[in-house]
């Protein structure tokens, strides 16, 4: 697990209802049961808080220590700063308790003067893991202060020692870490503790990743992904243009081929229309797509695109030899399913419901959503890409980890919704995304859409309507 990581699980977990109050309680209470269980109790105990969420961990830990030990806590900074509403809570509720002494040292010099040599115990929360570079005043000086006890009293540090990874690091004896051992972390003892995470967060996609995955990158046109779809026939029109609609409003640019006769049917200012000759796309159109595909950072390929002997071999063909990101999807698979070599050394996202799986498979997913994830899994594993298979739980994986998905209803069993999915995915890959994270949020995003129209208009409602709902939905997760 890494540190952005944490991030995306405590965004998961209050979407699931467990608040950060709850959180900080447990991971406070862990700190102190800890320190209890090493050191014992009766013991004078100094904990350094700074105001941030590190710090609102270390206010717990003081109110859990201060019943049966002496405690005093160093407030480093100035409590209007605060941060959030469950550090400054616990703040409130440690200024009323007698027993608890309290300091607030505001700048370098009360910390300088400040003699520590008769406390068992330093609990340094003074800052997280969200910090960069060197720590500046007057936490620094809170820093140096503490390690001039090091070797005399016993420093426990709240999930990481403050500083780390610069120089300037408090120097614990070791670090009480929160729910799992991050990689990132190295050189320090940790003793990893639960604060009361759930299972479901190693697996349920929510607004948390998504948060990370839709952040815009540059300020100019372009900069912010282009997309090409490729799609559509001489029976089909509507599916490439639904794909296109739900990405136009994720990606800058958004290039949609199709043949020329269904393309006449299209007239939408927000897409790059790219018509190709004839009423079917055939091996000839290869070269021309290839070129079209350099200008895109990822490519959609199948949504209404048919079945014809001619458009297979051309799927199969531009398959091999596209070398950008790849969303293959509808009919696509049913033709990459006839050569599946074709996707080797591929970056690649396949977006089938339960009977395309067992075309590309020979098998079709059945029982429990993790019997259904293994087998997902184990066939993601073989082919060497990310499969996002659909259905009342998405589930997605890249054949080492699995996600699930649970937005969406009954009503986005209507045409067309997998269309709006295949284009988030690619758009989402287009910005930039590895295609685990891609697939998951663009399951996600469609289905919080779905979720937004069903409240409006309940359960009757067209795929063009999830379309319009995206920028809805991406505005709920970046405010969440």
């Amino acid at each position: 697990m890494r540190i952005e990581d944490v991030y995306i699980w405590d965004i998961n977990a209050e979407w699931l209802g467990i608040t950060p109050y709850q959180l900080m309680e447990n991971a406070g209470a862990s700190v102190a049961r800890v320190i209890e269980e090493r050191f014992g109790t009766g013991l004078r105990v100094a904990v350094f808080s700074g105001t941030g969420n590190n710090g609102g961990d270390g206010f717990v830990a003081a109110r859990h220590l201060s019943f049966e030990n002496d405690v005093a806590l160093f407030l480093v900074g100035d409590e209007t700063k605060i941060r959030s509403e469950e550090a400054r809570h616990n703040w409130e509720i440690l200024k009323g308790l007698d027993f608890v002494k309290i300091k607030v040292l505001r700048d370098s010099a009360y910390i300088k003067a400040l003699d520590l040599s008769g406390f068992d115990v330093i609990v340094d929360a003074l800052l997280g893991a969200g910090t960069r570079g060197e720590p500046r005043e007057p936490i620094r000086s809170a820093i140096e202060k503490i390690n001039e006890y090091a070797g005399r009293a016993r420093i426990v540090s709240v999930d990481l020692p403050s500083g780390y990874p610069s120089s300037v690091r408090v120097n614990a004896d070791f670090a009480v870490t929160f729910q799992w051992d991050k990689e990132e972390y190295e050189g320090f003892e940790r003793v990893v503790v639960k604060i009361g995470y759930p299972k479901e967060l190693y697996h349920l996609v929510g607004p948390g990743g998504a948060k990370f995955a839709l952040r815009k990158k540059g300020e100019h046109k372009g900069q912010n992904g282009k997309l090409l779809i490729i799609g559509g026939s001489s029976s089909y029109y509507g599916a490439p243009y639904l794909a296109s609609k739900g990405a136009s409003y994720l990606v800058d640019l958004v290039y949609l081929a199709m043949p020329s006769e269904p393309a006449k049917r299209i007239s939408d200012p927000d897409l790059i229309l790219r018509p190709v000759e004839g009423k079917n796309f055939s091996p000839g159109h290869v070269h021309e797509l290839l070129s079209i595909a350099e200008k895109a950072d990822a490519v959609v390929i199948g949504p209404g695109i048919g079945l014809a002997e001619e458009t297979n071999e051309f799927v199969r063909e531009f398959v091999k030899r596209c070398e950008k990101p790849l969303v293959i999807d509808a009919d696509g698979l049913k033709a990459v399913a006839e050569d599946l070599g074709v996707l080797k050394g591929k970056t690649f996202v396949l977006t089938p419901h339960g009977s395309e799986f067992k075309v590309l498979f020979g098998v079709k997913p059945e029982g429990s959503f993790q019997e259904k994830a293994e087998l997902v899994r184990a066939k993601a594993r073989e082919i060497g890409g990310v499969i996002l298979l659909k259905g009342a739980y998405d589930i997605i994986s890249d054949g080492k980890t699995w996600k699930y998905n649970r937005t969406g209803n009954r009503g986005m069993t209507t045409g067309g919704t997998g269309d709006v999915l295949a284009g988030l995915v690619g758009a989402l890959l287009a910005l930039g995304n590895e295609p685990l994270r891609a697939a998951s949020v663009g399951a996600f995003l469609n289905g919080l859409a779905g979720d937004m129209v069903k409240e409006e208009l309940g359960e009757n409602f067209t795929a063009l309507e999830v379309a319009k709902k995206v920028p809805h939905a991406v505005r709920w997760v970046m405010e969440f």
